[in-house]
């Protein structure tokens, strides 16, 4: 299973990106989905949860602002940003919760870098 992340770029204070990650292989079913970020020399953070049969959470700093949606006949998450801070600068990072044939597993993207600065 690999997860594929697009979407970052440089944006302007207040301005809007969305993010897409998607998920391919031999994938059964995906029970999770999240986005997590990571600040130069911070530790990772979790942004936004997409879990199947529950209602999405985010992260205080983002609550309000981002958006997490899957798309799950195409094994799909987005995170839509509006209202980008300076501080939402970091390399953001997808992650799933993949059952394949052999088992349950915890996958990672490759990070995709969002800069917010004038």
């Amino acid at each position: 299973v690999q997860l594929q992340a697009s979407g970052g770029g440089f944006v302007q204070p207040g301005g809007s990106l969305r993010l897409s990650c998607v998920a391919s292989g031999t994938i059964r079913t995906i029970s999770a989905m999240r986005w997590y970020r990571q600040c130069a020399g911070q530790e990772r953070e979790r942004v936004a949860d997409a879990i199947t049969g529950t209602s999405a959470t985010y992260s205080d700093s983002v609550r309000g602002r981002f958006t997490i949606s899957r798309d799950n006949a195409k094994n799909t998450v987005y995170l839509q940003m509006n209202s980008l801070k300076p501080e939402d600068t970091a390399v953001y990072y997808c992650n799933a919760v993949v059952w394949t044939s052999r088992g349950v597993n915890e996958y990672w993207g490759q990070g995709t870098l969002v800069t917010v600065s004038s």
